[in-house]
């Protein structure tokens, strides 16, 4: 399967149609190199809801009123490439709350969703966005993969419990304003592919917006990680793209090669994950 990773360059939206508009390129180029899964960076869709004045409960408020045109065109545009599309997280309400969500659009038009769980001090703190539903793993015609939303990659139960359901593959969009962010969910999703056997992909929001408040900087670069083990780079890293720069990351990758290396790797993290010890008894110095 050939992954496409978009890094996103904030820009105008120019409404819903220049949004759409915008995406249908992104994806076009994408199909065009022969990406069959592509995936856009969290809160990506967020420029939809930019204002002249960066105001970011404007900012929330607008982008949960645009959710659902966001996502049905997204849905368009799948099938008309016929790629399967993850096409950026957005703040929705979903019964009286406001979680971040990823779509996950089949070829077909098909949606699900992968809430994210833990939230960042801004999603709390300045916006009230509350902890969505438990990770989830979705059924793809390369067999069975998961959404971990940036933050979540840093929790490693999250990701092992998608790993325990089959998943070979997690898929995670990010933004991050500072490279310190970006490097914690860069080395995050470097232990996860490393003590689960499994590929991460990362892909982040990238460049200067000063008009949009919530994404007013961003950093990061995409890429795919994979076992540090037989078969696989000696660090991990299967690709990775320029810091900070629009553009799209590509890798192939197979499932039989994660089947290969929990089988028979120089080590066998995934198959010897350990239980959670018991609590250590209080000791006391005499």
């Amino acid at each position: 399967m050939r992954l496409g990773l978009c890094q996103w360059k904030i820009g105008p939206a120019g409404g819903l149609a220049g949004w759409a508009a915008r995406l249908e390129r992104e994806v076009a180029h994408a199909a065009g190199m022969g990406a069959e899964l592509l995936v856009m960076p969290e809160y990506a869709p967020l420029e939809l809801g930019a204002g002249a004045t960066a105001d970011v409960a404007q900012e929330l408020r607008a982008s949960v009123a645009t959710a659902a045109e966001a996502i049905a065109a997204a849905q368009n545009i799948a099938r008309r490439y016929r790629v399967w599309l993850l096409p950026g997280t957005l703040p929705m309400a979903i019964d009286g709350r406001i979680v971040n969500r990823a779509p996950l659009i089949s070829a077909a038009g098909g949606l699900a969703f992968q809430d994210k769980h833990v939230m960042t001090r801004f999603e709390v703190e300045e916006w009230g966005v509350a902890a969505g539903l438990p990770p989830a793993v979705f059924d793809t015609p390369w067999g069975v993969i998961g959404i971990a939303i940036c933050f979540d990659l840093e929790f490693p139960t999250l990701v092992r419990a998608q790993v325990e359901a089959g998943a070979w593959l997690i898929l995670g969009p990010c933004c991050t304003d500072t490279r310190a962010g970006f490097n914690r969910v860069r080395i995050a999703a470097a232990a996860r592919a490393m003590e689960n056997q499994c590929f991460i992909g990362i892909a982040p929001t990238v460049g200067e917006a000063p008009w949009c408040g919530a994404l007013d900087v961003n950093h990061g670069y995409a890429a795919v990680f994979g076992p540090i083990d037989r078969g696989f780079p000696e660090d991990g890293m299967i690709a990775r793209g320029a810091l900070d720069v629009g553009q799209w990351v590509f890798a192939d990758i197979d499932p039989a090669a994660i089947e290969r290396v929990r089988a028979d790797g120089a080590v066998r993290n995934h198959r010897s994950w350990p239980p959670p010890p018991p609590a250590s008894p209080l000791r006391v110095l005499a």
